[in-house]
């Protein structure tokens, strides 16, 4: 049994209630889901003083409105996690990881066209003109899906690593001083033309970029149809471009009133998330 969304640790000092702040998953996440898709119940510490419990531990008591998805990745704004319940599933029986050579446009062009078929495709990730796809499921299906797919097999060992480095942000590409962006994108997006470095994972709707022009980053990201969230910078850097795509005033609005509704005073990580909440 396992969590199969991957969450990264970056570090020993990882915990549970920290994973839950940040709402991270891993390469997984595209077959899988978020983190927020397995939980199943909370118990909170809010800005009153009140210990709320949401949801259940177990599926078949989880009922009412999904307060505990909404609490995930609330980097601790909304009130001190007590307890939280997940549900976890089987490890995958086999795995193997193929690699092709191909350019930016054509990798979107294929990883749309194999989601959209029954393939056992549990991650993906392209940089610098190769493509590497994690198959994951039962050793009869990985055969015929390779079969079908092609590709240069990689060694389990040299997978493994490749697949850690990715959720634990240890791979070459998140060296480094440059700000690391991350654009949140319709898998069907078109190549961005945007300065700097770019690392594509979860079938095209993730896309890493080293750059330092948040402004261009931003309007490329909505004109897209998606947001850029400027994930590691200096402080200096994150104090002056934000480190969240701006709020619409009805998001605005629904934010505070939920900061309000659980915190009224902003004892917890105010401004956190966004200024003045």
């Amino acid at each position: 049994q396992w969590l199969p969304f991957e969450p990264p640790h970056f570090g020993p000092a990882a915990t549970v209630g920290g994973m839950f702040a940040a709402g991270l998953s891993g390469p997984r996440r595209q077959a899988v889901g978020a983190l927020r898709d397995y939980v199943l119940g909370a118990r909170l510490l809010n800005g009153s003083g009140e210990v709320l419990s949401f949801g259940g531990q177990v599926m078949k008591n989880v009922a009412g409105y999904d307060v505990s998805r909404l609490l995930a990745g609330s980097l601790g704004t909304l009130g001190l996690v007590l307890e939280v319940s997940l549900k976890v599933l089987p490890l995958p029986v086999a795995e193997k990881s193929l690699r092709f050579a191909i350019d930016e446009g054509e990798a979107l062009r294929k990883l749309n066209e194999w989601g959209g078929r029954p393939l056992p495709i549990s991650a993906s990730a392209w940089q610098d003109g190769v493509l590497t796809l994690r198959l994951s499921g039962a050793a009869a299906a990985l055969a015929a899906a390779q079969r079908h797919l092609g590709g240069e097999e990689l060694a389990d060992g040299l997978a493994a690593e490749f697949w850690q480095s990715l959720r634990e942000q240890t791979h070459a590409f998140f060296a480094g001083e440059a700000p690391v962006w991350r654009l949140s994108l319709p898998s069907v997006a078109p190549p961005q033309a945007l300065p700097g470095p770019t690392l594509i994972e979860w079938g095209g709707a993730q896309r890493w970029l080293r750059a330092g022009d948040g402004g261009a980053i931003r309007v490329a990201a909505a004109k897209a149809g998606g947001h850029a969230t400027l994930f590691r910078a200096d402080d200096a850097v994150k104090a002056a471009q934000g480190v969240f795509q701006p709020l619409s005033p009805p998001l605005l609005r629904i934010h505070r009133n939920l900061k309000h509704a659980f915190d009224p005073q902003g004892v917890f990580n105010r401004g956190r998330m966004y200024p003045g909440l």
